[in-house]
């Protein structure tokens, strides 16, 4: 056995210790829950620490064994994935001190950690299902912890639900793609489809494959679990936001030899990428709860994701999952700073920006982005994705009226600037970093791409200069256009559940069916 193998193998049972270790352990005066804790950081530290051993072992890796092949990018999410799982472990002995079920909870989160590495190494069909599907086993408990609060089981139940149509579409993509080549290795998969070519078992193969990521990824219509989340601890909105929803982009990054060949897939993942990040963005633009607009933009990054998947610019989506699973991390364990940095922005700026600013900024913006471009690696992405990125960062430059001075309108676009110049130089960066992955960029698909965010920016635009043109509209933007609505009572009509509290106008104790027109 290699040094590789060993730092892999330790690094990936440490999580599965800390489970049995959490599940085992008498319930003793002598050591109570708070030393457990430790003794369980202490254990996802030293995973941790193998994680990023392994990772740097990777490029002399000689062949898959056992079903698992850490692949670069895969090694570098392992490490990722540990460090977020020791960081809310250490922040979950603080936020649960006193609470009960807390030894539930820590085996819930190891093992959460121990299915989402195997799932980061899995290089099978079998590992891979399996491994995703122990990951929403384990996420259920972790999203009931308080089972008196009904709008976690509601968010459950429609996770549960999501969940096993996905994985009844990830076998069927197993099936088509076995049959085609014989085995279940995805190695071997790749070397297929680079000496035969794609088939029709290999195109339907990877339609079910996207339709399983759309479904797993919470995209619309099957998203309303992951904003009614908010009901569990704010460790497990971190946990969840900032890592297991992002598993389905590792997984479309992982298959790119099959996708990059199979256009009814990827013409999939445009289509609900590109929705869902226009309506969950104009959605978030309507909400005022900092947890929900997270929440939403969760939503709207996932679609963001997905659709960078689907143009082939699987670098950009690798840097897209990292970058998002940093900030969002950061942002639900720092909830509480985030409501009182927002109300003394509102109280410092009670208006819109300027309608000039408004304007001029995409442009500036675009500017700034392709210049880095041209600067420090031309051949980074496509010209249309400077344009989309510039419209994305534009905001950043738009300018306050509360001050009207020359001075103060060019430090304010001269700073926007230099924070978009910033990003798209760590972009370009980290672009060029040797991950393992091979970019194919599809440009019809981009520039429908690019009408869509435009579209986005020009509703924003009428918003900030006409709040009451889109009355109508923002009422509907605040419901999220029903469709989780009508999503919940279709799933609940079909599979029923017992999640409402005892309602006085119903007389309907807890634990009692209640149909899904009752709460829409």
């Amino acid at each position: 056995m290699t040094l590789l193998q060993v730092a892999a193998t330790v690094s990936l049972c440490m999580p599965a210790a800390l489970m049995l270790l959490a599940l085992l352990t008498p319930r003793r005066q002598d050591r109570p829950t708070a030393a457990l804790w430790q003794t369980c950081n202490a254990l996802s530290g030293a995973a941790l620490g193998f994680s990023v051993v392994s990772a740097l072992l990777v490029p002399y890796l000689v062949e898959a064994q056992a079903g698992l092949n850490p692949t670069r990018l895969g090694s570098v999410l392992a490490v990722l994935v540990q460090l977020l799982g020791w960081v809310i472990g250490v922040f979950s002995a603080r936020y649960l001190e006193g609470e009960h079920r807390q030894r539930r909870y820590m085996a819930a989160l190891a093992g959460v950690l121990a299915a989402v590495h195997v799932l980061l190494l899995a290089d099978h069909w079998v590992v891979l299902i399996a491994a995703w599907a122990l990951v929403g086993v384990a996420l259920q408990h972790l999203l009931c912890f308080y089972p008196d609060r009904p709008f976690a089981l509601l968010a459950a139940h429609k996770k549960r639900i999501a969940d096993r149509m996905a994985d009844v579409l990830l076998i069927a993509a197993a099936g088509l793609a076995w049959t085609e080549v014989g085995t279940g290795s995805l190695t071997a998969l790749w070397a297929h489809i680079a000496r035969e070519g794609m088939s029709t078992s290999l195109h339907l193969s990877a339609v079910c494959l996207v339709l399983a990521v759309v479904v797993r990824t919470a995209l619309l219509p099957v998203h309303g679990w992951l904003i009614q989340v908010m009901e569990a601890p704010t460790p497990v909105s971190a946990l969840l936001h900032a890592g297991v929803v992002n598993l389905g982009g590792f997984v479309l990054i992982r298959f790119a030899p099959l996708l990059e060949q199979a256009t009814p897939a990827r013409s999939l993942l445009i289509a609900f990428g590109l929705g869902t990040a226009v309506l969950a963005g104009l959605v978030m633009l309507t909400r005022i709860s900092i947890k929900v607009r997270l929440a939403w933009s969760t939503v709207a990054q996932m679609g963001f994701m997905l659709l960078e998947c689907g143009l082939g610019l699987y670098t950009l989506a690798a840097l897209h999952l990292i970058g998002h699973s940093l900030y969002k991390a950061h942002a639900f364990l720092s909830a509480s700073s985030a409501v009182r940095e927002t109300r003394l922005q509102m109280m410092r700026s009670a208006h819109g920006p300027t309608p000039v600013s408004l304007c001029i900024a995409p442009v500036l913006a675009v500017a700034a982005v392709v210049l880095m471009q041209t600067l420090v690696n031309p051949a980074a992405w496509p010209w249309w994705w400077s344009a989309v990125m510039g419209l994305a960062w534009a905001p950043m430059v738009w300018l306050d009226p509360a001050r009207a001075s020359l001075r103060a309108v060019v430090l304010q676009t001269c700073s926007g600037l230099l924070m978009i110049v910033g990003l798209a130089t760590l972009a370009l960066l980290l672009h060029s970093l040797p991950l393992g992955i091979r970019d194919v960029p599809h440009h019809t698909l981009g520039l429908v791409t690019l009408l869509g965010m435009a579209a986005l920016y020009g509703c924003l635009v009428v918003l900030q200069i006409r709040p009451n043109a889109l009355r109508r509209w923002r009422r509907w933007s605040y419901a999220g256009f029903y469709v989780d609505e009508l999503y919940t009572r279709l799933a609940l009509q079909l599979w029923p559940s017992h999640w409402a509290p005892h309602a006085s106008h119903t007389g309907t104790p807890i634990g009692t069916r209640v149909d899904a027109t009752a709460h829409p």
